[in-house]
């Protein structure tokens, strides 16, 4: 026996546990190789393979891996929170902040209107139609964020695409907070404005929270030499922004936005901190997919029903009209008026927080709806991003191979 081995016996479960992380990165490389010949997303296969591996299929992993989800998922939302404060509040605002307000709005509220409308003419009852429209606006920043940058894309649908992503779950956690205080009151449940309140103060505190982090981290980026710290420094402050958003219930990504966004508009070399932000993410972003298609059950799907299937072609269809309109009235290009729509398909983790939300507040109504959502989620988790990728593609924005 080996002097590591007496000093340190063998812990068969910490092994297990190397195994299958050093598998998940495996399985990242051998998704992205294979993307990149089939011209399928990343994303969609590392879902697939995390179900493929999962106990709904395979049951090749140990059930235990699930239980790192919730910080993969925290880490991942947080790093790309990050960057997309820089990429929409950052240089490019002056750019597209027009029209990713004006998008971002419009669609928004006219997938709201559609699932509604669409839900309640196929005889959902009037509050469970108005609750699942209310998780409509919810969408999948990461899902997008890793397809633009996997594809290489670059243009104005991407630029646009990735700025309406990253407000859309500010407008939509507000929305959510007033449909359900009009729900509570269409059942008969006591209505309480403080439902309100807790939606702006999940969104303006995380904003608050990241605007007043940023400014002593743009402060110590300007005087950073190149090759000190940047790095430490940089994923610091976001697990710090992070943590503390969680810690108070503020939305964490909010928070990591807006404190990349004050970072972007302040530093003087601002551009280091995002950039090793970017290196380092990969291995989060990879265990975040694969453990959400860990999650996925088929017989999920099963359980939609007719309100299920309804909500996915009336949300599809609200964001592609809601895209191609909201363009329009921001007076966007042409191309991105037409592909913009197909880019804000994906949704994931929020609509499902909101989902368990409802179902707290409402057990008689609550888990119809949340299956739903659950079911509703995988459909658009696969076929989101494969239609980000075919948007994106005919746009011109992917270079050829």
């Amino acid at each position: 026996m080996s002097l590591v081995a007496e000093v340190a016996p063998t812990n068969h479960s910490e092994a297990d546990g190397l195994i299958v992380v050093g598998l998940f990165l495996l399985a990242g490389f051998a998704a992205h190789v294979l993307g990149k010949r089939v011209h399928v997303p990343r994303i969609t296969l590392l879902l697939l393979l995390g179900f493929l591996a999962g106990p709904s299929a395979l049951d090749l992993i140990p059930s235990k891996a699930s239980d790192w989800f919730p910080l993969a998922t925290e880490l991942a939302l947080s790093m790309i929170g990050f960057q997309l404060g820089e990429r929409f509040l950052g240089k490019k605002l002056r750019e597209t902040g027009k029209i990713v307000l004006s998008i971002s709005l419009v669609d928004v509220f006219l997938a709201v209107i559609i699932v509604f409308v669409c839900l309640v003419a196929v005889q959902t009852p009037l509050a469970i139609a108005l609750l699942m429209a209310s998780l409509a606006p919810a969408t999948a920043p990461a899902a997008t964020v890793d397809v633009v940058r996997e594809s290489d894309a670059k243009g104005p649908v991407s630029d646009t695409a990735l700025g309406v992503v990253a407000i859309d779950d500010a407008w939509g956690v507000m929305l959510f907070s007033i449909l359900l205080l009009v729900a509570q009151a269409l059942t008969g449940q006591n209505a309480s404005g403080a439902i309100v309140l807790d939606g702006v103060r999940e969104v303006g505190g995380g904003v608050l929270l990241g605007v007043v982090l940023g400014l002593p981290m743009a402060w110590l980026t300007g005087r950073i030499r190149p090759g000190e710290l940047t790095l430490v420094e940089a994923i610091g402050f976001v697990l710090l922004c992070a943590g503390i958003a969680m810690r108070f219930e503020l939305s964490y990504v909010l928070a990591c936005m807006a404190m990349g966004a004050t970072v972007s508009n302040l530093a003087t070399h601002h551009e280091r901190p995002f950039h090793s932000i970017e290196q380092v993410e990969q291995p989060f972003l990879i265990t975040f997919f694969l453990l959400a298609g860990f999650q996925f059950h088929v017989a999920s799907i099963g359980t939609m029903g007719l309100a299920g299937v309804t909500y996915i072609l009336a949300r599809s269809l609200g964001r592609l009209a809601g895209g191609y309109l909201g363009s329009r009235l921001g007076r966007a290009p042409s191309v991105v008026a037409t592909h913009i729509g197909w880019c804000l398909l994906p949704q994931a983790g929020v609509a499902l927080g909101l989902g368990l939300i409802v179902a707290e507040r409402f057990p008689e109504l609550g888990s119809q709806v949340l299956s739903t959502v659950i079911g509703t989620t995988i459909v658009f988790e696969v076929i989101g991003p494969i239609a980000t990728r075919c948007a994106l593609r005919h746009a011109g924005e992917i270079p050829e191979p």
